[in-house]
């Protein structure tokens, strides 16, 4: 992925909290997919993860090491062996989503949830919640806020709403003040990886039936 081509990255207080390790499990998803494609977002990731070692280490009380201990680890050296990681295939599915789905785009099992849209709800643990999206081409989601926060990044294909345009890889990311319609680009269907840590807020009586319905 052509870092270039990202033009919605996610937020430094997003990627401190990922290095800290205190995000629910669905919006670690969020971070470590859009981190498989993102040079810019790696890199900042990174300089957070070097920051927080820094901090850790001086606060840390010093440890006393036993006699001999630097020359035991070196005589255990040659026992030790990296652990072989398993090649994910490529394809729209980055890797860290691969793990939760089973596979690739082939291996999601999705669920019809009307208006030609559908979704796959994947296991994470917490409140917060992570799903698949796949909306037609040109559909357009119901007109909705936020109770909370909401994330929504972009797997294939591009949407819009009344702010910007977001293609493969960009984050969009929807707080209280966001109120919006995400609508699909005409030219294919739009798959999106989205999270949330609470309830959208739809408008209309129709819309939070469907709420209800899908869950979301």
């Amino acid at each position: 992925m052509n870092p270039a081509s990202i033009s919605h990255h996610l937020d430094d207080a997003t990627l401190l909290a990922y290095a800290a390790g205190t995000l629910p499990e669905a919006f670690d998803l969020m971070v470590a997919t859009h981190l498989s494609l993102c040079d810019v977002c790696r890199a900042a990731a990174g300089a957070f993860d070097v920051l927080g070692a820094a901090v850790t280490l001086d606060d840390a009380p010093c440890a006393q090491m036993d006699a001999g201990s630097l020359q035991s680890v070196i005589a255990h050296l040659p026992d030790m062996q990296a652990r072989p990681l398993r090649a994910k295939p490529a394809g729209i599915i980055p890797a860290p989503l691969q793990d939760y789905i089973g596979g690739n785009l082939d291996a999601v099992r999705w669920r019809p949830i009307g208006m030609g849209v559908k979704q796959a709800i994947l296991k994470t643990s917490g409140t917060a919640t992570a799903r698949l999206l796949s909306i037609p081409a040109g559909a357009a989601m119901p007109d909705h806020g936020h109770h909370g926060t909401e994330m929504t990044m972009v797997l294939d294909g591009a949407f819009r709403d009344e702010d910007a345009y977001f293609a493969r890889g960009d984050v969009e990311i929807a707080d209280s003040d966001v109120h919006h319609t995400p609508i699909a680009d005409i030219g294919a269907d739009c798959i999106c990886l989205a999270v949330t840590d609470a309830p959208l807020q739809f408008d209309g009586v129709l819309a939070r039936i469907w709420q209800k319905i899908i869950r979301i």
